[in-house]
């Protein structure tokens, strides 16, 4: 029996680790080339709260969270503005049913002609919409966003080998006590090293290598990301959605909104 566990924990191994592998390439070729130079004009569809060297808070926003971070980010821009009306429930409600962008109208859109839907069946729907594909393409191609072809990336896989590492133990331990009679226990131990080895050490160069990890950002969109507060807030774009925009929903200083976002399973 305790050979069946060790082969489940090796085999959880070796499988994460080559997914890690495979990812960090993938996205390396992704990467490759020359670093992409601000563009001269930006679109309608990105021409909300310019922040940073060329980057729009939509492509902030993307960049940080994809196309959910970006969802909820119009949703809460529009509930500042009083154009949406955003519950505690999970429900977003038209106030004002005019969008100043591509974006904002494909939420309007998404929400339908009732006037009323669930935060998760908007943002699901503004997944699709090529008001944000927009947003993805032009990242992509300027090289600051990962293409569809390598996610999920890093990140997913980083997530899987640490599961593999913590699967080792309980594996482990149950591998010792089902251990036949006079069987050395040391020895059997140590087998179980082999796989915890493996997954550490490749998570610790991961983590050297690879950090910080994104399914959504090459390296340059991860550079061209401003820091919290190193850039000054302007009327149209409050440093809330920023801070949103960077690190989700659970930033907010609103409990309001931060409720509605989190009680519709952001």
């Amino acid at each position: 029996m305790w050979l069946l566990f060790l082969l489940v924990a090796c085999s959880a191994a070796v499988l994460s680790c080559a997914l890690l592998c495979r990812a960090a390439v993938a996205a390396a070729r992704a990467t490759s080339g020359p670093a992409p130079q601000p563009p001269d004009t930006v679109p309608e569809t990105a021409a909300v709260g310019r922040r940073g060297p060329g980057l729009t808070l939509y492509e902030m926003a993307y960049l940080s969270g994809g196309p959910h971070r970006l969802a909820d980010v119009v949703l809460v821009l529009m509930a500042q503005q009083r154009r949406l009306l955003l519950a505690d429930t999970g429900w977003a409600t038209v106030v004002d049913p005019v969008g100043k962008d591509a974006v904002e109208r494909a939420t309007l859109s998404a929400i339908g002609p009732d006037g009323q839907r669930r935060i998760p069946a908007i943002r699901d729907a503004l997944t699709g919409d090529d008001a944000v594909r927009e947003v993805a393409d032009r990242l992509v191609t300027d090289g600051l966003a990962l293409p569809a072809a390598v996610r999920p990336g890093v990140a997913g896989a980083v997530r899987l080998v640490r599961g593999a590492a913590l699967l080792v133990l309980p594996a482990a331990a149950a591998s010792y006590w089902t251990a036949p009679d006079g069987a050395d226990g040391g020895l059997l131990l140590a087998w179980f090293s082999l796989p915890l080895i493996l997954t550490l050490g490749t998570w610790a160069v991961a983590r050297f290598e690879l950090h910080p990890y994104s399914d959504w950002a090459t390296t340059a969109g991860e550079r061209r990301l401003p820091g919290i507060g190193h850039s000054p807030a302007t009327a149209a774009t409050p440093a809330s959605l920023v801070t949103l925009a960077l690190r989700g929903p659970s930033a907010l200083t609103d409990p309001a909104l931060r409720a509605a976002l989190h009680s519709s399973g952001a």
